[in-house]
């Protein structure tokens, strides 16, 4: 398979085998997004040196497996040895006797399970780069993994002899919706793109998961496949998706159930009630770990304070465990397409949609023709609980003007009626009084198809549709 988007990693990429240096970049990102696809197909496994760690295996096992990598790259045999510094001491004489012109790319995949307890695994890294490969012109080491705790712990926020020695990080982030769309032109599967946001409101823009639909069948039945059938392959995916991104990864999961049960997000303050989890510097870094592997993000309210900040699940696989997984009781093979027009089926997707949209800021922009503008994007919660208002998405210019968002998923056309338009009226008006501001505020419809023409219609100032989010 040929590697699809990606066009601004490929452009740091191709930034680092030019440069006149060596570099030590780190790849990041949620499990399935196509770190490793990314690396082997830019470079077409051409690499001076490659190897992937083994999960939950020993020591030995894990420098019997480098040196089987070693043999495999190097014009020798070496020899087996017992300890990390005298493996990557092998190394630097692989890559010293090497006659790859250009840069050296050595991938070092699934770094974290490498480092295993007292194996002096980081000591040896240390060694490697410091000593060795920053001094010359001609590396490139790349490390990547799906354990994002140990990435950002050990790697990134490195206090040690790596503290400050990454000198690129690249965080993987879900496809695009355009992505998304010339994935499923090559694989040839042809949705309609109102097809591919309900694909992507449940399984986001992760390629690995796009890559499981069939050709032939509606995005419902590619569900019922994927998810409900009797050994369906993403039965129990949300386990294991957690498990081998974090240690301790039973409190991430108490994070994100709690984040679940409120759509417009939860304060430091109220995570710790409902998850029961302590506050401490555990949560901290728990928070960061979320928000790094894309699956929470913080974000604060209009005029709010740092510490007022909420935090929001906004990974869409999440989100529809927890609201059609978790618990189901129905044992039906066709439960989503059964599923599709209900009440609670019209409150997940209102959901879901407000976050594919949060998802493509920048096509937003785009279109309001504001890309090059200076912006703030923020949400706002009325203090006024008797005449509560609530706004997900402001994006406050720096030409005075803020766009008041409303985000709504309809099959048709969506429909402003006179009780709609009180409401959009009395949000104005409430943000108008509570935050004082002096910008024009315009009220701007993002929709699935449209704001259907009528007596209300030129109330909004500006239309947003998902054709504008494919951009």
């Amino acid at each position: 398979m040929q590697l699809l988007g990606r066009k601004n990693e490929q452009i740091s990429l191709q930034q680092l085998v030019e440069a006149e240096k060596s570099d030590f970049l780190v790849l990041y990102g949620r499990r399935r997004v196509g770190k490793t696809f990314l690396i082997k197909k830019f470079f077409n496994q051409d690499f001076s040196f490659y190897i992937s760690g083994l999960k939950n295996t020993t020591q030995k096992e894990n420098l019997a497996n480098f040196n089987t990598a070693l043999n495999f790259h190097g014009k020798m045999p070496y020899p087996k040895v017992n300890s990390w510094m005298d493996a990557f001491r092998q190394l630097i004489h692989l890559l010293e006797h090497s006659n790859k012109r250009g840069k050296k790319v050595v991938f070092i995949d699934e770094m974290p399970w490498f480092d295993t307890a007292r194996s002096g695994f980081l000591t040896a890294i240390d060694f490697f780069w410091n000593t060795w490969a920053s001094g010359r012109s001609d590396v490139l080491l790349i490390a990547c993994g799906s354990a994002t705790s140990w990435i950002i712990k050990k790697l990134l926020n490195n206090r040690g002899g790596l503290h400050n020695r990454v000198t690129r990080r690249m965080h993987i982030s879900p496809f695009t919706l355009n992505e998304c769309e010339a994935f499923f032109q090559y694989k040839k599967i042809h949705f309609d793109r109102k097809s591919i946001v309900d694909a992507y409101m449940i399984f986001g823009g992760i390629p690995f998961y796009l890559e499981m639909f069939e050709k032939g069948l509606s995005v419902a039945q590619n569900i019922d496949n994927l998810l409900y059938k009797d050994n369906a392959p993403l039965k129990n995916e949300f386990d294991f998706l957690y498990s081998s991104l974090f240690n301790n990864y039973e409190n991430h999961i108490k994070i994100v159930e709690a984040l679940s049960t409120k759509t417009k997000g939860l304060t430091r303050e109220e995570i710790i009630t409902s998850s029961k989890i302590s506050n401490g510097g555990g949560l901290t870094s728990m928070l960061e770990e979320l928000e790094q592997c894309d699956f929470i993000r913080k974000y604060q309210s209009f005029g709010k304070k740092e510490k007022q900040s909420l935090y929001q699940l906004i990974d869409l696989y999440s989100l529809f465990y927890f609201n059609f997984l978790k618990n189901n009781k129905i044992k039906d093979e066709h439960f989503w397409t059964n599923f599709i027009d209900n009440a609670r089926h019209r409150a997940w997707s209102g959901y879901a949609f407000e976050q594919v949209c949060l998802a493509h800021l920048p096509q937003i922009k785009q279109k309001l023709g504001i890309a090059g503008v200076l912006t703030n994007t923020s949400s706002w919660r009325s203090n006024d609980r008797k005449n509560a208002a609530q706004i997900d998405l402001l994006i406050e210019r720096n030409d005075r003007i803020i766009n008041l968002c409303e985000m709504k998923y309809a099959v048709d056309e969506f429909v402003i009626d006179k009780r709609y338009d009180e409401i959009l009226r009395k949000k104005r008006t409430s943000l108008c009084e509570q935050t004082k501001t002096r910008k024009a505020i315009h009220i701007t419809m993002i929709t699935t198809n449209g704001v259907k023409r009528n007596m209300y219609w030129n109330n909004i100032q500006s239309e947003v549709t998902v054709d504008d989010l494919f951009v």
